[in-house]
């Protein structure tokens, strides 16, 4: 008699709500991983924002692969609307956490996470479950 295999599995049907919690968490294994890696070393902050930027397109690719799969069809289409609901989460949270504003870097992490999360969802859509 095995107990771990009566507790009960949360399964998220949604494809998108699947991408989002799958991409904030590819989003807090890189925020920990950055962290590591200026506390241990002399990197400064300001040097990290082009690794900020490949945090954000590696959490939407990977959630775009999540939702795609899920979803089974369109791929390119969820994904690229999980790339435009991260940013907007991103961008509302910057902006209510940090009084962060929108400018050239929202701009940049859009245009980076779109097409990530789509070129995520086609890959997502054309492997096997």
């Amino acid at each position: 008699m095995n107990p771990i295999s009566k507790l009960p599995r949360i399964r998220i049907t949604s494809p998108l709500l699947s991408g989002i919690v799958n991409a904030f968490v590819w989003l807090c294994v890189g925020a920990v991983v950055t962290s590591l890696l200026l506390t241990m070393t002399d990197t400064s902050e300001e040097s990290v924002t082009t690794a900020t930027f490949v945090i954000h397109g590696i959490a939407s690719l990977f959630g775009g692969f999540s939702s795609g799969k899920r979803a089974g069809s369109r791929g390119w289409y969820h994904g690229a609307i999980l790339g435009i609901l991260y940013t907007a989460i991103v961008v509302l949270v910057g902006f209510l956490g940090f009084d962060a504003g929108i400018g050239q870097d929202t701009a940049i992490l859009l245009a980076l996470s779109v097409p990530a999360g789509a070129l995520g969802g086609m890959i997502g859509v054309n492997t096997k479950k």
